[in-house]
């Protein structure tokens, strides 16, 4: 059946344009032949349990009046309160924050953290806005999805464009709403906020942790094994420099700017120093060679870590790459037909809902931190990200030699039983 005669499509979207939603609901369907009695609940994952439009309007600086439009989306909250960050990026659509929460929901379930699944945005160019004119944004668009967020209903955090500044306005705008300090409703927050110490590089550190065990199940070596990053915002930046610090060898970084290569490698700390000191581009950097982005999907390498949109890699490139290890940073970069095409060569897909797990586990530390009022080190931090990883890593791997499956469907199969087992137990109401 194809996704445009679907039964269970909304009535809200476009049935010929569904966007992100109809790569997540294919995943969905992938799944379904492994799950036994628990697929008749299926229709749980096929539909957001809600979706929430908001009209955003601000004073500009120059006297006028903006309307922008908003979405916060939870996907299924089972499990616990909905969990998922927040993207100021003009081509936010209500399929993309349906797509994203709904991974959301599975990321949680597979590495076994007590949420559910949500998103929000905002349809806007942050770049175009004044810091005043930002925080006017935020406070606004807090107040109207403030119906549906709470430390004990859905709990947002950084995505896309945002960061922990804007988690501060969120959760000063939630209390005064409210009227009560809520450091809880919010994660990635200023440590003096209650942020938790490890946040800012989790993503990325969490990308490193699941590539290393991959890699040692595969016999690949960390020690000069080359690496080629897709984004170089918070993730690839983060996930760069611990590859980095662990022996491996970055050849190419693209950006918005353009794509860099050096087969001798890039050093991200002298990079991230020199576009901040120079207030330029990657492109600008001393010692590399400007490759075209298309190239970039060509570079010889070990590992390949797209960590910038979704549908990055697709049956156009896939073919290309050759990297043996693709880990996926961000948010459903490859497209179900460029997957088949990967594993069809022998390339190891790592699966978003898994390997950028790590920022969604330490926000669940921060949570935790928030409600008893006890912060730990950054040591434990870390200690304790890399054990939650591991053995998510490990249940997956296990469960994809057992029964012959990619990573992605044994990661499916792991988090929608959970969650399907929760919808089951709890039963409907009324």
């Amino acid at each position: 059946m194809s996704l445009s005669t679907h039964p269970n499509l909304p009535s809200y979207l476009n049935p010929a344009d569904l966007g992100p939603w109809a790569t997540f609901l294919e995943q969905v369907d992938r799944v379904l032949p492994h799950l036994g009695k628990l697929s008749v609940w299926a229709d749980t994952l096929r539909r957001p349990k809600r979706s929430l439009i908001v009209d955003v309007p601000i004073h500009m600086d120059d006297g006028t009046v903006r309307h922008f439009e908003g979405y916060r989306v939870q996907h299924n909250v089972s499990r616990g309160p909905g969990k998922g960050g927040v993207r100021y990026h003009p081509g936010v659509t209500l399929s993309e924050v349906m797509a994203l929460a709904g991974w959301m929901t599975v990321k949680n379930a597979a590495v076994n953290l007590p949420y559910g699944g949500a998103k929000g945005g905002i349809r806007v160019d942050p770049k175009q806005l004044s810091m005043s004119e930002l925080e006017r944004l935020t406070r606004r668009y807090t107040s109207e999805i403030g119906l549906i967020i709470g430390p004990e209903r859905d709990i947002p955090a950084p995505d896309v464009n945002t960061n922990e500044r804007i988690m501060a306005w969120m959760m000063d705008t939630y209390s005064m709403n409210v009227g009560a300090t809520s450091t809880g409703v919010v994660t990635g927050k200023p440590i003096t906020l209650g942020g938790s110490l490890g946040r800012r590089d989790a993503t990325g550190r969490g990308c490193f942790v699941v590539a290393r065990e991959a890699m040692q199940r595969l016999g690949m070596e960390m020690k000069g094994a080359r690496v080629a990053v897709q984004g170089f915002g918070n993730v690839g930046n983060a996930a760069a420099r611990v590859f980095q610090e662990n022996g491996a060898r970055i050849v190419a970084i693209q950006d918005v700017a353009g794509s860099i290569y050096n087969p001798a490698g890039i050093d991200p700390h002298a990079l991230t120093a020199f576009i901040a000191a120079h207030q330029g581009t990657l492109l600008d950097f001393p010692g590399v060679e400007r490759i075209s982005n298309d190239k970039f999907w060509e570079v010889e390498c070990e590992v390949m870590l797209p960590a910038a949109l979704e549908n990055q890699i697709t049956a156009d490139n896939a073919g290309r790459i050759r990297a043996k290890l693709v880990v996926e940073g961000a948010n459903g970069p490859t497209t179900p037909q460029a997957e088949d095409i990967l594993l069809e060569r022998g390339t190891l897909v790592l699966p978003d809902v898994l390997a950028n797990a790590g920022g969604v586990t330490v926000s669940y530390f921060e949570w935790v931190q928030n409600a008893s009022s006890f912060f730990w080190t950054e040591a434990d931090i870390n200690a304790r990200l890399d054990r939650a990883l591991s053995d998510a890593f490990r249940a997956i791997w296990d469960l994809g030699q057992e029964r012959k499956l990619a990573l992605r469907t044994a990661a499916f199969v792991i988090a929608c039983t959970r969650v399907l087992e929760a919808r089951e137990l709890r039963g409907l109401y009324p």
